[in-house]
């Protein structure tokens, strides 16, 4: 979230959803429904309050981040590829952290408490499917929004991880831009794809 959001009036719908740890989609749809107010500027573009946004919250028992830059929680067992995507997010102004099992995960989400976990499917142990399910289940961490990713992309596993509470599921490999765009943030810097798998290997482009 931009640093200085909270000294602005008005707040694009990035950062109410990054705020509000939804994602944009869900600000939009809100907005649409007159759930939140939302102005338009001339160029169309939804410019929300503050206090609006506070008062949305507030009403809906909704817990704001704080502010300072989106926590991204990386969740991979292949560790060149968590971190190669953990140096990309943070090249993007984030702040990152990884996990590369399903328990890890567990435990990095209590300590570092992301607004954000790109989550794996196919993990040993605990696999995402548990973990998102898991996840959705308390009502300390139910507000994280997930998105999923998978080198075995099939329409099973996206419905069954949307139905789990994902908001999303990126079949590896995927643009960067594509991925900047499921989170709600601008794109930094060039577009290049992110590396996915093929069979069980995994390499970096």
């Amino acid at each position: 979230m931009n640093r200085n959001s909270h000294i602005r009036a008005y707040m694009t719908p990035n950062e109410v959803a990054e705020l509000l740890r939804v994602s944009p989609v869900t600000i939009r749809q809100w907005a649409q429904k007159n759930w939140i107010k939302a102005t338009t500027t001339a160029g169309g573009h939804r410019r929300f309050l503050r206090k609006d946004v506070e008062e949305f919250a507030r009403q809906r028992g909704m817990e704001l981040s704080p502010d300072g830059p989106p926590r991204v929680l990386v969740v991979d067992d292949n560790r060149s590829f968590a971190r190669y995507l953990a140096d990309l997010l943070a090249s993007q102004s984030l702040e990152i952290e990884t996990a590369h099992d399903g328990f890890d995960a567990g435990r990095k989400v209590l300590q570092f408490d992301p607004a954000i976990v790109l989550l794996d499917l196919k993990m040993p142990g605990m696999d995402g499917f548990s973990v998102c399910q898991q996840l959705k289940d308390d009502d300390s961490t139910k507000n994280i929004r997930i998105i999923a990713m998978t080198g075995y992309y099939t329409a099973e596993n996206e419905a069954n991880i949307i139905n789990a509470g994902a908001e999303a599921c990126l079949a590896k490999p995927f643009d960067k831009a594509v991925l900047l765009e499921v989170m709600g943030l601008d794109l930094i810097g060039e577009s290049k794809l992110l590396p996915g798998t093929s069979g069980t290997d995994q390499h970096i482009m």
